[in-house]
């Protein structure tokens, strides 16, 4: 069995995801999500979804964006 890096839990179904070269090992998508996703400049939230990215930062959202000064975006581009 394999070791969760987020949360400790061996369990006999864990997986590997790959990013960078480095392999990270989970127990669930949760944990992966935690240690993976990008966090929204704006208000915080983990970025489970395609997001918006602008001038080199990454928002939830086209109004995460706008409210953070980005004007030349929008959702469904």
């Amino acid at each position: 069995m394999a070791r969760c890096e987020v949360c400790g839990n061996e369990y006999d179904k864990t997986f590997q995801i790959i990013t960078q070269g480095a392999p990270h090992t989970y127990d669930s998508f949760e944990c992966a999500i935690h240690a993976l996703a990008p966090t929204c400049r704006h208000c915080g939230c983990q970025v489970i979804g395609h997001g918006v990215e602008a001038d080199g930062r990454i928002f939830c959202c086209a109004s995460c964006a706008r409210l953070a000064g980005v004007a030349a975006v929008r959702d469904r581009a």
